[in-house]
């Protein structure tokens, strides 16, 4: 679908053109976490911009379009740039942008990409796709909220788990798509938990995979009940439709998952689950999952664990934590980083492993999130007027944490860790060229991208 590429801006940017210096000819700015929740950010998403968007061609009849809108909505419309990019420039944007490698884990206050114009006709298109790039705020937001959250749940897994490497990318499991706003939503920061983790119903992150990031399957799902396919039955006939589920999906070595709760979560695992359909169940050869939906999370989940063990017993692994028979328990209500932490906590001290539970995160995942979560702000840092470069920033008294880095960046990796320096000819920059004139420099997949990633997440060092 051709969009038109001019209308994706802040109205005051229009008018940016008439605002620079006289014989002003290049323009230079970068992207950072100013800091945060995090301490970390792993970067993602950019791909997915510039193949979506930058890497269309601009047309005349965007420029057409473009000078009736924003001239009526009270603007000076540059009419004469974007047909000098539609016409002369055959529609490629005049951009260089460099980046880090995406699934890098970098420490906040660092620079992770730059954006410089190229051609010094229209030297303020820089700043005019502020407004696009810096939407990559919501997918690396959403990695980094993931790639926290696997760190967390792994350190549970290496002390309670006889293979935490094995059971981790399916921990965390993506419940969001109809907690966010849109489609695309779903889909860009569907596919950035998926950096981390394997296990998503999100199927738009599925179809971004494959669409931008050479990924033929990005997550993997499995046979799951409603409440809707619960209470169809009737509450008398509650047993039959669990009964049914077992019919339907309970093969040998098959995991199916079944919402518990529609009337007495206590009553179905004692006297349905755990009784009456205890030995369908073992005999299935099937891992059941009991899917708790209400009430407080770390109660529910430790009653529902001690109910289960005592109904389908437990074996002791080799780190000393008991692994439930037939069944596991994913909680999918009130899923948020405490809560995480807090359930495995009690479900450590009660004895149990991790490997016994996982976590279904929706609208926490994906939607709870914002710019100043990380605090992002795209800056310019470079401006050459009449020939000459020279360093910009901004410094305001009234907030430190804001004053912006100047000149031109390069971020460099030593024993100490990453750190931003100023650019220079023996300067080794893990920034790479991604895009230049309107064509995709580097293509990552994602299977790289989380290689990227789970290097540093699952390493012994430290960031």
């Amino acid at each position: 679908m051709n969009t038109n590429l001019i209308f994706d801006v802040d109205s005051y940017k229009v008018s940016h053109w008439l605002q620079y210096p006289p014989k002003t000819t290049a323009l230079y700015s970068y992207i950072e976490s100013r800091g945060g929740k995090y301490p970390v950010t792993v970067f993602f998403g950019l791909q997915y911009l510039l193949k979506r968007y930058l890497c269309q061609q601009v047309e005349s009849w965007m420029v057409d379009e473009a000078k009736d809108l924003l001239t009526a909505h009270g603007l000076p419309f540059n009419e004469a740039g974007w047909r000098y990019i539609a016409e002369d420039l055959n529609g490629r944007l005049p951009v260089r942008i460099k980046a880090v490698p995406e699934g890098s884990v970098i420490p906040n206050h660092n620079v992770l990409m730059t954006v410089e114009s190229t051609d010094p006709n229209v030297f303020w298109i820089t700043t005019w796709l502020e407004t696009l790039l810096m939407r990559v705020w919501y997918p690396i937001t959403v990695a980094t909220q993931s790639w926290h959250l696997k760190k967390r749940i792994y350190e549970f897994l290496q002390r309670t788990s006889d293979h935490p490497d094995a059971e981790i990318g399916f921990k965390l499991h993506d419940f969001g798509a109809r907690g966010v706003s849109s489609q695309e939503s779903a889909g860009i920061g569907g596919l950035a938990h998926l950096v981390n983790f394997y296990g998503s119903d999100t199927v738009q992150a599925v179809v971004y995979g494959q669409k931008y990031y050479h990924c033929p399957m990005a997550a993997y799902s499995i046979p799951a009940a409603e409440h809707s396919t619960i209470t169809a039955w009737g509450k008398k006939g509650e047993i039959l439709a669990y009964q049914n589920m077992l019919k339907q999906f309970a093969k040998p070595g098959a995991v199916l998952a079944v919402v518990s709760d529609s009337y007495d979560l206590w009553n179905a695992i004692d006297h349905l689950w755990g009784d009456r359909l205890r030995q369908q169940v073992i005999d299935s050869g099937a891992t059941v999952v009991i899917r708790p939906d209400s009430g407080e999370p770390v109660t529910v989940v430790s009653q529902a664990l001690q109910k289960l063990a005592a109904h389908f017993g437990s074996m002791v692994n080799q780190k000393g934590y008991r692994v439930l028979n037939h069944v596991r328990l994913i909680q999918g209500d009130g899923v948020n980083a405490e809560t995480i932490t807090a359930i495995l906590e009690q479900v450590e001290s009660l004895g149990f492993s991790a490997s016994n539970i996982a976590f279904g995160m929706g609208g926490a995942l994906l939607q709870k999130v914002h710019r100043d979560t990380q605090k992002f702000a795209m800056k310019c840092s470079e401006i050459t007027v009449a020939g000459q470069a020279r360093g910009i920033y901004k410094d305001p008294i009234t907030d430190p944490g804001k004053t912006s880095k100047k000149g031109r960046l390069a971020l460099i990796k030593n024993e100490t860790g990453y750190q931003t320096v100023s650019q220079g000819p023996k300067v080794v920059n893990c920034l790479q060229t991604v895009y230049e004139n309107g064509q995709l420099v580097r293509d990552q997949s994602l299977e790289d991208i989380r290689q990227q990633a789970n290097l540093s997440a699952l390493s012994k060092n430290r960031l």
